[in-house]
């Protein structure tokens, strides 16, 4: 059950940085938004480490590293999927792809689920597809090219959880240090090398580095759940998050919420209570 809440928490707080991001996104260039979340996030992972500790290895460093570069390309294309397109539509899509590539990898290295869980995970995923029907913003009416960068971002983000599950379980918050490093250099070389030719507006500082606050927050829960239980669990549960992103929408930026959606926000919470039964 720690490992369920865990997972939710991560989920939460995960949709609410992907809300900030693409707010702070619509008001300024994505790349001046990730230059500072980035760092935000770092410095966060940072203050935790006294307490967490860390195991420094080939492993958590080489594993991490890798769940950076996936990370900020993460970043980069999910705020940028939620500032081009209409986030009751962007932040499902990207949950979807961002489900399944974990799922398949838990299984695939020999993770056995309960008759529950293994009815949980189809719940969870009718869930995400639900919450995403919106009368007023059909998936036909979205710009291709914002699915498709949905959907690698989905994909992006479904490595960075992979690479982190796969780092040493004893490591601490070695990965998520070195990782976060990583994004963080890439970010910036990124924002640097290209500021003549992108218009950098006026960022919401305080937005965007609340964003990557949260976002690293979600990733030392998520690291926590995957550690405590199985990847294909855990991966579902957090990419249950447009949930909060959908709630935040429609509080914020009064966006319409359907009664579909409402209730697939009730399918997710169904489904994450069997995925909490063995």
């Amino acid at each position: 059950m720690f490992m369920i809440l865990l997972a939710v928490a991560s989920a939460v707080a995960y949709g609410t940085a992907d809300f900030l991001g693409g707010t702070a996104s619509r008001k300024a260039n994505v790349f001046t938004v990730v230059a500072i979340s980035a760092p935000a996030s770092l410095a966060v992972e940072a203050l935790v480490l006294p307490f967490l500790g860390a195991r420094w290895s080939a492993g958590s460093i080489g594993w991490g590293a890798l769940s950076g570069v996936a990370s900020a390309f993460a970043f980069a294309l999910l705020y940028h999927a939620l500032s081009i397109g209409p986030m009751v539509v962007m932040a499902p899509i990207t949950a979807i792809v961002s489900a399944a590539l974990p799922v398949m990898v838990g299984l695939a290295e020999g993770e056995h689920l309960s008759a529950a869980q293994a009815a949980g995970l189809p719940v969870a995923v009718s869930a995400i597809m639900l919450v995403t029907v919106e009368r007023s913003v059909s998936v036909a009416s979205v710009r291709p090219r914002a699915i498709a960068v949905a959907c690698l971002a989905g994909a992006a983000i479904a490595t960075q959880l992979i690479t982190l599950d796969q780092a040493p379980h004893d490591s601490g918050v070695a990965p998520l240090l070195a990782g976060r490093a990583v994004s963080s250099l890439l970010v910036l070389g990124t924002a640097v090398a290209i500021r003549r030719r992108i218009d950098p507006g006026r960022p919401p500082v305080k937005i965007a580095a609340a964003a990557g606050t949260l976002d690293s927050l979600a990733n030392l829960l998520f690291l926590l759940a995957a550690r405590s239980g199985l990847l294909s669990v855990s991966a579902v549960i957090v990419a249950l998050y447009p949930a909060a992103t959908i709630v935040l929408a429609r509080v914020v930026l009064t966006e319409r919420i359907s009664r579909t959606q409402w209730f697939g926000l009730a399918t997710a919470a169904a489904g994450v209570a069997l995925l909490a039964l063995k």
